[in-house]
């Protein structure tokens, strides 16, 4: 092995480690839009069910959980970019994913609350 490509070799591991935490926040978003989806379908296929609020609780508990984990992952993916730095690659700044997280959150509240708002048909 050459020693004088070490120091090149540890900044590209750098940039592909930071690259994987962009790719696991992604994962994590995802996840989090699942989420949304499963409180919507819930909500969607079983509101008739008796006590009404027993679907608009379940539902509101995925969109709440949606919320939960869009936040987590931008605090996990932001200690990570505290700890590295970028070489090569331009990395995601901590404001992009707290914006991601935020639309995220308004949609899911902005959901939860249409769930509990609105009348059932």
């Amino acid at each position: 092995m050459d020693e004088r490509n070490a120091p090149s070799r540890t900044e590209l591991a750098e940039d592909r480690t930071l690259l994987a935490n962009e790719r696991t926040f992604a994962g994590w978003v995802r996840t989090s839009i699942g989420c949304i989806a499963i409180g919507a379908g819930f909500h969607a296929l079983f509101n008739r069910m008796q006590p009404e609020w027993v679907p608009r609780a379940i539902a509101t508990g995925f969109l709440l959980l949606a919320i939960v984990i869009a936040w987590l992952s931008v605090r996990r993916a932001a200690a990570v970019l505290r700890r590295l730095n970028p070489h090569v690659v331009v990395s995601a700044r901590r404001m992009n994913l707290e914006l991601i997280a935020s639309a995220v959150s308004l949609g899911a509240g902005a959901l939860a609350l249409a769930i509990w708002l609105l009348p059932i048909d």
